[in-house]
């Protein structure tokens, strides 16, 4: 499994670990596909409004296929989670997220309040205080099919590691017409 940006959120052009010319893309779009952090906040600063996460839907699923990004296979339970980040004031959804969160590795608080969706998984980790950390490791274009997914969007996937061991994917897909 690629690694990406663990010491750097820079890329050489010619770099062969990404298919996505990074370099061609909008600043502020490379910053979210780079960042480890809370693209939230990110989004509420350079927009300059909050943003809220909307959860569209989750539910337990059984995987169909092998999920190596966290330890996952096919056949395996994850709780599979979409929400939208959506601009309080503009109503612009500034970001599309599908999880594979693996909930037997959480406590029964975190996991109830996980269950309840209430609140984005990024807040809820940073609320209870998890020592956690984030390893990009895929970047792409286009929707992958998903049906809240612009075409035109860029993704990367990531996961949430706690201690060391990979507990939740996340694939962000940002709609290109909005950072140009």
């Amino acid at each position: 499994m690629t690694r990406l940006f663990t010491s750097t959120g820079y890329m050489e052009a010619d770099d062969q670990s990404s298919t996505l010319p990074l370099h061609t893309l909008p600043p502020f779009l490379r910053v979210l596909l780079t960042t480890d952090g809370t693209v939230t906040k990110s989004l509420e600063s350079f927009f300059w409004e909050p943003v809220k996460v909307k959860n569209c839907g989750q539910q337990y699923w059984q995987l169909e296929t092998d999920a190596p990004v966290i330890n996952r296979q096919a056949g395996d339970q994850v709780l599979r989670r979409t929400v939208q980040l959506v601009g309080e004031k503009s109503g612009t959804c500034y970001a599309t997220a599908i999880s594979l969160i693996c909930t037997e590795l959480l406590s029964e608080q975190l996991r109830s309040e996980l269950e309840a969706g209430l609140v984005g998984v990024g807040e809820l980790l940073r609320e209870c205080g998890l020592e956690t950390y984030r390893e990009i490791v895929a970047l792409g274009e286009g929707g992958k099919g998903e049906s809240l997914a612009d075409d035109d969007a860029i993704w990367r996937s990531y996961r949430i590691v706690m201690e060391h061991q990979p507990f939740i994917q996340i694939t962000e897909f940002f709609p290109l017409s909005i950072y140009q």
